[in-house]
């Protein structure tokens, strides 16, 4: 059993904020893959689906992004999903727009949300889907306002052949490729 996490904000305020890549990502590949079933539990959105004989649980967290962690430790327990088995999806300033990194483990880099999953799994060593949302424009911006700005049509344009680059890998995730292999073929 796999297990891919987008990482937002609940709410629609938020639906378009660059914070919300993690859920955007995860709507992305809902449409691509298609569920079976949608639960409201562990305090998120549960979607499961098979895909080629791999049971795949896609996650939205409902929490805030700096208590995401909590979520993912409860559908991590119920369901015993191993940690190797976990694909964490989120925003990250520190690359342009358009660009993504895999990664298989690491700190938080800063990110909040990644900070409260590595104390909720009590590990460093998860692997993950950085999406580049770029930095704030001028240095008078402060990262909150930049975070949760919105994105304007030609990047939510930009955001989706991100996507498409980035559903190789994911495939490759769910079909238990090395993800050792899947780093080197797309980073």
């Amino acid at each position: 059993m796999k297990l891919i996490v987008g990482l937002g904000n609940p709410g629609i305020k938020y639906t378009n904020t660059r914070h919300n890549a993690g859920f955007i990502f995860i709507d992305k590949l809902l449409e691509h893959f298609k569920y079976d079933k949608k639960d409201a539990k562990f305090d998120g959105e549960v979607y499961k689906s098979i895909i080629n004989g791999e049971k795949i649980i896609f996650l939205k967290p409902m929490k805030f992004m700096n208590l995401s962690g909590e979520c993912v430790r409860q559908v991590v327990d119920f369901y015993k999903i191993e940690i190797s088995n976990i694909l964490i999806i989120y925003d990250d300033k520190d690359f342009e727009l358009g660009i993504v990194k895999w990664r298989n483990k690491g700190s938080s880099g800063g990110h909040n949300g990644i900070k409260n999953i590595c104390t909720n799994l009590r590990t460093l060593e998860f692997s993950r889907l950085r999406v580049g949302i770029g930095m704030p424009p001028n240095k008078d911006y402060l990262i909150v306002d930049w975070v949760l700005s919105n994105f304007n049509d030609s990047e939510l344009k930009i955001l989706e052949k991100t996507f498409q680059k980035s559903i190789n890998g994911i495939e490759k995730f769910i079909n238990n490729v090395s993800f050792e292999n899947i780093m080197n073929e797309n980073n």
